[in-house]
Formats: structure tokens, C-alpha cells, sequence
């Protein structure tokens, strides 16, 4: 079986911070978001290729990380787009993919590199394996509001039996994440484009494929952050750390009060401050300022300053003159 992983997209509601960098890259705990999915598809013998779908302007972040690690499955597979607007949408990518690796007759794992999820992807290829048809992981976001932000499933018990992709109107809380398991003879990305449909969403193709035959859920409890946007990443943060606060060896703290949920990178210094719920990226400099919920990119210099729900870029220097 192959995996893809997707790592494409330029993740514009985290600019500036990802504005030079991807997002899967970003660090939560002691880790990066995409390193917890690499680490287990490389541990699950099922598993024999890993395929990193990104874009030509983060292809580089990618080798690199990737050679940095002990990991022998990853090869980066990279679409020919520098910017937003030149992208083929999800399923678009995919069929490319499929087309330049030659995976076609394989069975394909596909899962967003940005899905920090709480079961192990061992677990749902085990319900794939016993299903032998289309399988997609599902999640209760518990609010209506919520969900018309995801693609929308129902089910008799496991099988869906109907798929919306981001309703206006949802009669249920029940999401697909983005982590999708499919038969070889599912694999049928070109097909579905050359019927002039949604290249986008992997949603659409999720509801094609339910109106075409059987497709079953994976549902979990836990927790699933998307990480798309400054809040979502801070909870990530939060969810990982537990309450607990990580200072890297090389960081400086100095007469200063750490709180939760605070993860301070190699080279940061942190001077007569207040901190919690936050990032602060490495070689940042933060000076007699209070910080909760904000986001501190690296080589930052703030002083003097009371900041909440901040996205500070990198390299910025903002002080109020105190």
C-alpha cells in the first residue's frame, strides 16, 4: 500500500508566519505536525511508500526536514506551483500524482500533512483492511455552526450513505478529517475530473464515489485540529502540552513568569515578561511585555508591550517607546 501525504498548500490565513515557510513544518511540542504522521506511517509495515505532495516553492523545506531524519519511506513528489492561485485544487494534485509516481493499481492511504488527530493511522487501516472498501475518518465537531466548514457525512452505523461538502444548512456534527483509505480500484481522481467535476475539495470526490458504491467511516473520539489558522494552531499547542510549558535548552528566561501551554524555541529570549498560551519562535526577543494567545515569529525583537491574540512575523521589532 502507498501513502500520500499533503503538504501543498500555502495555509494564507497563517501569513506571515507561513508566508516563507509550510505549515507542516510548524512545531507543536517537541515535534512538527507533519513528523507525527511521517513517524507512523514509517512504523506500519503495510505502509511501503510515502509520498509528500507539496508545491515547488516549499519543496526545498521538505528535502531538507526529511533528510534531517532518520525516516526511509518519505520521497517529496512535487506540483509544478509557486503561488495560491495556481494550484490544482486536491483532487487535481492527486491525479497527477498518481499519474507521475505510477501508483495506478495500488491501494492509496491519502492524509493532510496538517491533521494532528488522537488515534493512531494503524488503527484505521486495520477498519480499511477489514472493510476492503473506501474508508474515511470522521469526527463529531459538536457544533452546526462548525461543521459547514468540513465536508458533512451520515451514516448507517459505519456506511455513509450521504456526503455534503461544506452545507449551508447542516443536519449533523459528524465531519470528514481528511484521511481517506481506498481500494485500487477507487482510485479513479481522473476520472472524476475528466466528468468535468470539482477538482478542489477531496470532499466532492468522497461524494461521487458514495453516490457510485459503498464508502465506510472510521469515526473517533479524542481530538482532530485542522490546523489552518492562528487559533487552531494555539489549541494544537495546547492539546500537546497539556498544561505543561517547554523551554528549549539554548532559550534565555530571565525574571519572568512562564503560565501553560507556553513553548519557548532554541535562541528566544524572554526578559521581565508574563507569558502564556503562546509560541515564541527561535531567536526571538521578548522584553517587559505581557503575552498570552499570540504567536511570536522568529528573530522578533517586542518590548514594552501587551499583546493577545497576536500574529507577530518574522523579524519584526515593535516596542511602544517605554
Amino acid at each position: 500500500m502507498k501513502a500520500v501525504v499533503l503538504a501543498g498548500g500555502y495555509a494564507t490565513r497563517l501569513w506571515p508566519v507561513t508566508r516563507n515557510r509550510p505549515k507542516m513544518l510548524l512545531p507543536i511540542g517537541e515535534t512538527t505536525v507533519i513528523d507525527r504522521i511521517l513517524e507512523e506511517l514509517e512504523s506500519d509495515d503495510r505502509i511501503n511508500d510515502v509520498f509528500v505532495s507539496t508545491n515547488e516553492r516549499f519543496a526545498d523545506d521538505f528535502l531538507d526536514h526529511i533528510a534531517a531524519t532518520d525516516l526511509q519511506k518519505p520521497t517529496l513528489s512535487v506540483e509544478e506551483t509557486v503561488e495560491e492561485d495556481e494550484k490544482f485544487g486536491v483532487i487535481g494534485a492527486l491525479a497527477q500524482l498518481v499519474e507521475r509516481e505510477g501508483l495506478e493499481g495500488e491501494d492509496l492511504l491519502v492524509v493532510a500533512g496538517d491533521n494532528l488527530i488522537s488515534f493512531d493511522l494503524s488503527e484505521f487501516l486495520d477498519t480499511f483492511e477489514q472493510r476492503e472498501q473506501p474508508t474515511l475518518a470522521a469526527y463529531d465537531v459538536g457544533s452546526r455552526e462548525r461543521a459547514k466548514s468540513y465536508g458533512l457525512i451520515n451514516v448507517e452505523g459505519d456506511r455513509v450513505v450521504d456526503f455534503q461538502e461544506k452545507p449551508d444548512d447542516p443536519d449533523s456534527t459528524l465531519v470528514s478529517i481528511a484521511c481517506y483509505a481506498f481500494p485500487a480500484e477507487d482510485v479513479r481522481f481522473e476520472e472524476y475530473l475528466e466528468g468535468g467535476n470539482n477538482p478542489d475539495e477531496p470532499g466532492w470526490f468522497i461524494e461521487w464515489l458514495v453516490d457510485r458504491g459503498d464508502v465506510y467511516s472510521f469515526t473517533f473520539d479524542g481530538a482532530w485540529f485542522d490546523i489552518g489558522t492562528p487559533e487552531s494552531y494555539l489549541e494544537a499547542i495546547r492539546w500537546t502540552l497539556e498544561g505543561d510549558s517547554v523551554i528549549a535548552d539554548s532559550a534565555t528566561v530571565e525574571d519572568s513568569t512562564i503560565g501553560e501551554n507556553v513553548h519557548v524555541l532554541p535562541g528566544a529570549t524572554v526578559e521581565d515578561s508574563t507569558v502564556s498560551k503562546s509560541i515564541i519562535f527561535s531567536d526571538a526577543t521578548v522584553r517587559d511585555c505581557e503575552i498570552h494567545d499570540t504567536i511570536i515569529d522568529q528573530g522578533t525583537h517586542v518590548e514594552h508591550l501587551d499583546l493577545a491574540g497576536a500574529l507577530i512575523g518574522a523579524h519584526t521589532q515593535i516596542t511602544n517607546g517605554a
